[in-house]
């Protein structure tokens, strides 16, 4: 009974549903390497971002410390002040910081 299938004809049948199967896999296959390729250059794009994610943050860190150091001699010399006793420097030093309080304040009052 098998041999009269195939026999009439029923392998033409198989080979075209083999066909259509091997074009479907193909054609899933290129979606596939589409997908991988896309997902590869956002992997390699991640990549690159973070690496200039960290220059920048190192770069940060090292103004952050020679923003600290500079602040550290500021109050160095602010302590070397108020321990020398000098009363004329310290009003000057209140003095210029009412005189920007105003300054902002009139530029905030009449815009």
């Amino acid at each position: 009974m098998r041999r009269s299938y195939l026999a009439n004809g029923g392998t033409t049948q198989y080979k075209d549903t083999s066909q259509m199967l091997e074009e479907e896999n193909e054609h899933l296959e290129n979606e596939l390497k589409g997908k991988v390729k896309a997902l590869r250059s956002l992997t390699i794009d991640i990549g690159v971002e973070v690496r200039e994610q960290n220059k920048w943050l190192s770069q940060m860190d090292e103004d952050m410390e020679t923003s600290g150091g500079l602040l550290s001699k500021t109050m160095g010399r602010l302590k070397s002040i108020t321990n020398a006793g000098h009363w004329k420097i310290w009003l000057y030093i209140i003095l210029f910081a009412f005189f920007v309080f105003f300054m902002c304040w009139v530029i905030i009052r009449f815009r």
